[in-house]
């Protein structure tokens, strides 16, 4: 899914979203099949598949459409739990592939920041130079001193915040605040769920930096990125 500047309308940003096309039931939404891959361990082997694919894709998309594209993918906690080497495999694939680290960034969850266990495992990925992305934002109780221990490069607003813009003052002011707060502490900010040009606009005027949704494109397969949506989402921007 196109994630796009809101300044410039540049797309250099994409989130890589796993779908399961099964053969009789169809496409098998996240939901229905993530759990059961965290439960049997199968989300380690899931997991470096999706890695190793969205480097390998950030390096096609450098050198067709922008030099410093960069991809970001979704870590599971279980991954991160179980999977001691996960951040020096990742980063050695990175060399493998002659790619910068900061050709792909990791998204987590805010509630991570608050696990004990797993929150020094996260601060390799930042020391291994790699982008770190708050999901989902707003939604958990971590502590905002958590956002500059971590040194993270992005917050995502949830789409729960972005739904009612067009008339909830409410989701306004905490937006507005949001955006104010990451740029006080020198992050970017990434608005989720954005399906109407009204959202846009306001995410704009407030300085938001980056926008997804379905105002530019639902995720697809990345032959339709390159076909439909590039095209697609620079002339919205224009």
């Amino acid at each position: 899914q196109p994630i796009v500047d809101l300044a410039t309308g540049e797309i250099y940003k994409a989130e890589a979203l796993i779908r399961w096309m099964h053969p009789e039931r169809g496409t098998i939404s996240p939901l229905d099949f993530i759990a059961l891959a965290e439960d049997t361990g199968l989300i380690v082997p899931i997991g470096d598949w999706v890695f190793k694919q969205a480097v390998r894709q950030a390096h096609q998309w450098r050198q067709r459409f922008h030099p410093s594209f960069q991809i970001s993918v979704n870590i599971s906690p279980v991954q991160i739990r179980q999977d001691n080497l996960v951040c020096i495999q990742w980063s050695e694939y990175l060399i493998q592939e002659g790619m910068p680290r900061q050709s792909v960034a990791i998204e987590i969850t805010e509630g991570l920041l608050l696990d004990a266990e797993l929150n020094e495992k996260l601060l390799s990925f930042r020391d291994a130079g790699m982008g770190i992305s708050i999901d989902d934002f707003g939604t958990g109780y971590s502590s905002l001193a958590y956002l500059k221990r971590f040194d993270i490069d992005y917050l995502k607003i949830d789409r729960s915040f972005v739904q009612n813009l067009g008339f909830d003052g409410g989701n306004q002011a905490l937006c507005e605040a949001m955006v104010m707060l990451a740029h006080k502490l020198g992050l970017q900010v990434i608005a989720e769920g954005v399906e109407t040009t009204d959202q846009r606009d306001f995410l704009a005027a407030v300085g938001c930096d980056f926008a997804q949704g379905f105002l530019y494109s639902e995720p697809v397969p990345s032959d339709q990125f390159e076909e439909r949506v590039w095209p697609a989402v620079t002339a919205i921007a224009d």
